[in-house]
């Protein structure tokens, strides 16, 4: 995410950290394109401007008082005002490195919290309640989802589908001939007022069934329009949420802005959560956002589905402080341990770790588990993103690709269990058999073996 944007601003601040004086107009030929850049990536004109003076008359002390290191200081400068933009504040800032600075989610104190879902139309806000619904069935907040887009053709039958994916509730009549709460094939909808009666409705059936917190997937729009913010206003009124969370495309640019202070001013948001940004974002949107309503980003979406159940949650809270490591080239490393937590099994990791460290060491059976490991924790380019000092620039370079991980594994599963426990058995034949059993080359199977055999002599070293 925020790839191009990252890669010019990571590449400006290198020329000033590598000097060890910086002048006046240093900083301002910096911070003129460092503004050229956002502005290419799509952050508001306001936003951008505000960024640049901030940083501006800060980085003018730094340089009079001539500090050690001032490019690395102006650098710390940039990181804050850009974790400021995103949302962090003072308090944030000086916590300590690897504290929480997510903003959390309202729960009401006693009955059922009311989450309402708005934003326009394929900003993909179906698959986005799916997502927070089962991370929030990992926090034990019993979700339920209800299904309130009566006028997209099956809206209602695709959350349901997801909403079987997630093994989350789902309440409401979505759309005529969709299957939910209620009659199947009523009349369509017309008004807000019926909206307001099928979401009450499906919010009384969700507290019979004992839900905790109930994400009302509303119905949007092409674009802003009186009748659509009639209908969030009743449903607003009704309901009581304790967060309206827009849903907003993180591929939209400078429409972002126009969209986020439309909803903000018609019907007050609580929050916000970005989709698709792990795309071809150039992430303008994300650093325009806070700026202009004022409220925090809650979450950020990744993949296009809901996520396997033994993998992490495809919405990720959003942390403006370690967001704006990340596009400065700093990385994430909280964000690499919790994925790693969610996915790895601690006793198989320790399992592995001494098997590892042990005289025979690990074999190929010990191999294919961490191997289906790390491939749980997702793409690994993202991965290596979190890890600091590997920047937009160095990961084009890195020849990473998830389907060789799958090819090693069929190499790995076309072995008997014997094979995989003793390699130094695997002959010609056996390695031709491997080979086409999984659907690859012989010299592919060789080039696995020799570089398990190092990967075996190095752990042993460690």
């Amino acid at each position: 995410m925020f790839t191009a944007l990252s890669e010019r601003l990571t590449a400006t601040l290198k020329r000033l950290t590598g000097r060890g004086v910086l002048s006046e107009q240093d900083v301002t030929e910096a911070l003129r394109e460092m503004r050229r850049h956002l502005l290419e990536a799509d952050v508001s004109f306001e936003v951008t401007n505000g960024f640049v003076e901030r940083v501006r008359e800060r980085a003018v002390g730094v340089i009079a008082v001539k500090s050690v290191s001032p490019g690395q200081q102006v650098a710390k400068l940039v990181h804050d005002e850009l974790a400021r933009m995103l949302g962090a504040s003072d308090e944030d800032l000086a916590r300590k490195v690897g504290a929480q600075h997510a903003a959390p989610l309202q729960f009401a104190p006693v009955g059922l919290t009311v989450i309402l879902l708005v934003g326009l139309q394929g900003s993909g806000k179906t698959t986005t309640a799916a997502k927070l619904a089962r991370r929030l069935k990992l926090e034990q907040k019993a979700p339920g989802l209800v299904a309130a887009d009566p006028y997209r053709p099956a809206a209602g039958e695709q959350l349901r589908q997801l909403g079987e994916q997630v093994g989350v509730p789902v309440f409401g009549r979505a759309s005529e001939g969709s299957v939910g709460v209620g009659a199947q094939h009523a009349a369509p909808l017309r008004s807000p007022t019926d909206v307001v009666g099928l979401v009450q409705q499906a919010v009384r059936e969700a507290e019979k069934a004992r839900c905790r917190t109930v994400i009302v997937d509303t119905a949007g729009r092409l674009q802003i329009d009186a009748e659509l913010m009639d209908e969030l206003k009743a449903l607003r009124a009704a309901t009581s949420p304790r967060e309206v969370l827009l849903v907003a495309d993180g591929m939209t640019g400078q429409d972002a802005v126009r969209i986020a202070r439309g909803f903000q001013e018609g019907v007050g948001l609580t929050g916000a959560i970005l989709t698709k940004l792990d795309g071809d974002a150039r992430g303008g949107a994300a650093l325009s956002i806070h700026g202009v309503t004022g409220v925090p980003i809650k979450f950020i979406g990744v993949g296009e589905h809901v996520g396997a159940q033994n993998a992490p949650p495809q919405l990720e809270p959003f942390d403006p402080v370690r967001m704006a490591g990340r596009i400065l080239g700093q990385g994430d490393v909280v964000a690499l341990v919790e994925k790693a937590a969610a996915t790895m099994d601690a006793e198989a990791a320790q399992g592995l770790e001494r098997k590892a460290r042990s005289k025979r060491g690990m074999d190929l059976a010990d191999f294919l588990i961490a191997l289906k490991q790390m491939q749980a924790m997702g793409p690994i380019k993202q991965v290596l993103g979190l890890l600091p000092g590997v920047n937009a620039q160095a990961l084009k370079a890195v020849n990473a690709d998830d389907k060789r991980l799958k090819h090693v594994e069929a190499i790995v599963l076309s072995m008997t269990p014997d094979e995989r426990a003793d390699p130094s058995i695997l002959s010609g034949s056996r390695r031709l058999r491997i080979a086409k059993g999984a659907g690859r080359t012989v010299q592919e199977v060789n080039r696995l073996l020799e570089q398990f055999q190092q990967m075996r002599k190095l752990l042993k070293r460690t």
